[in-house]
């Protein structure tokens, strides 16, 4: 089951992150529509070892909320999402255009310095609003920018020293501010660097990619990648905001958009059932860039992601489950060489494993597998690894993953009805060994 998909020809995809498209009309009689009988989302996510934990989230209705971000998009207020950490609170602002109100930003600026921290491909098109937005009306405030690389393969500690060294150069004190502009990259590292530099100083972040608008922004993941694996040196760290300006959406090329739409998946498969099905339904809509189906998207993912946040901040239980497919991804990745997959194609990849895996142990039955692998398939995503991918290059990979535990692998898997998962390494490794050579070379 090797992948054809080329992720450097499928729809003439690009390596940027960010590209100027030509307008997409889309028609004035599609419409957002919603399962029959969406009200509450109960779904669970749980914890395995020899028993299971479940958890329920409830929301408020599909419908009801897409009328009030409709209502919210015609008068430009944003629509906020607040991930709780006690005195660590912070907002998350959903909403277009909001780059073009400086208060939003400003009241989270506490010093007089500040550090936009970009990258090649974004710094053309947003650089100067948010300096723009950061100023406007505060000329206290003085702003310096460091222009990095574009791409997962220069999320690395060379490329970090370059936001340290313009902020000494620049002489930033510990009331400055660093500011992560661009993707799951610059926010990763510029939250790394913010924790790190004079042992911690306030950051915001700006995504502008699906991906990390949807998930790296919220929860205060921070770090960089090792030639060995991904992610491997980083903290837990947590911005100030998080400022969602969905217009920056409308750069973005179908690739990346189609990669972000991974992690929303993610969400309806461990604990949202509801939204799942509202997906299985809106699917065109989100490929058609429609702005309240996405802002609905960012905004359930967001909640999904800020609620389990607030329980488990730093990953010691349920936030594991944030990872379906990670593991298998994060292999896939390092194992092609990071930039050659973009994070979500081998997140989509990964879950279909992990979902494979599932069925085999006798957790799921097979209607949940082709249902996942229909709104991958739907979303442009792939739904296995690369060809070059080998059983031995998963394991040694996956054996340094950051969920091993004593020597034992363990796996976010499915279990149940839609919207169930657990997190465990109790499980039959035959299963793990025949989803392997099912999907890769022995």
């Amino acid at each position: 089951m090797a992948s054809s998909f080329c992720p450097k020809q499928a729809l003439s995809f690009t390596n940027s992150a960010h590209q100027l498209h030509q307008s997409r009309a889309i028609p004035r009689d599609i419409h957002v529509r919603f399962p029959a009988s969406v009200s509450s989302p109960s779904s669970r996510c749980g914890l395995k070892s020899k028993a299971t934990t479940r958890l329920k989230v409830s929301a408020t209705s599909a419908t009801k909320v897409m009328d009030q971000l409709s209502s919210k998009a015609s008068s430009q207020a944003p629509t906020v999402v607040e991930v709780d950490l006690g005195n660590r609170s912070y907002p998350i602002y959903i909403g277009a255009g909001l780059l073009d109100q400086p208060d939003l930003l400003q009241r989270h600026i506490h010093g007089k310095r500040v550090l936009v921290v970009t990258n090649t491909t974004v710094a053309p098109l947003y650089l100067d609003k948010t300096i723009s937005a950061l100023t406007d009306g505060n000329p206290n405030v003085t702003v310096e920018s460091v222009i990095l690389p574009d791409g997962e393969q220069f999320k690395n500690m060379e490329t970090l020293m370059k936001v340290f060294d313009k902020a000494i150069e620049s002489r930033l004190d510990r009331r400055c501010t660093f500011v992560a502009l661009g993707g799951g990259v610059i926010g990763d590292m510029c939250g790394y660097a913010a924790a790190s530099y004079l042992r911690g100083v306030n950051f915001i972040q700006i995504p502008t990619t699906v991906m990390a608008q949807v998930d790296s922004s919220v929860g205060g993941k921070t770090g960089i990648n090792h030639p060995l694996g991904k992610n491997m040196i980083g903290a837990f760290y947590q911005p100030q905001c998080v400022l969602i300006d969905t217009d920056t959406l409308n750069t973005l090329p179908d690739r990346e958009l189609a990669s972000g739409l991974a992690e929303v998946i993610k969400y309806g498969l461990i604990r949202d059932a509801k939204f799942f099905e509202w997906q299985e339904q809106n699917m065109p809509l989100l490929l058609a860039r429609d702005p309240i189906a996405f802002t609905y998207a960012i905004k359930r993912s967001c909640e999904n992601k800020a609620e389990v946040v607030s329980q488990d901040e730093k990953e010691s239980g349920v936030r594991a489950t944030l990872n379906l497919g990670h593991t298998f991804g994060h292999a896939v990745e390092t194992g092609v060489g990071y930039g050659q997959w973009l994070h979500g194609e081998a997140v989509a990849a990964g879950t279909v494993m992990a979902v494979d895996m599932s069925r085999r142990l006798g957790w799921i039955d097979d209607s949940l597998v082709q249902r996942v692998q229909k709104i991958l398939e739907q979303a442009k995503l792939p739904i296995s690894p690369p060809e070059t991918m080998t059983v031995e290059m998963f394991k040694s990979i996956m054996a340094v993953d950051k969920k091993v535990a004593d020597g034992k692998l363990r796996l976010i898997l499915l279990n149940g009805s839609l919207g169930n998962c657990v997190f465990t390494g109790d499980y039959d490794q035959k299963a793990l060994d025949e989803t392997l050579l099912a999907f890769s070379k022995s």
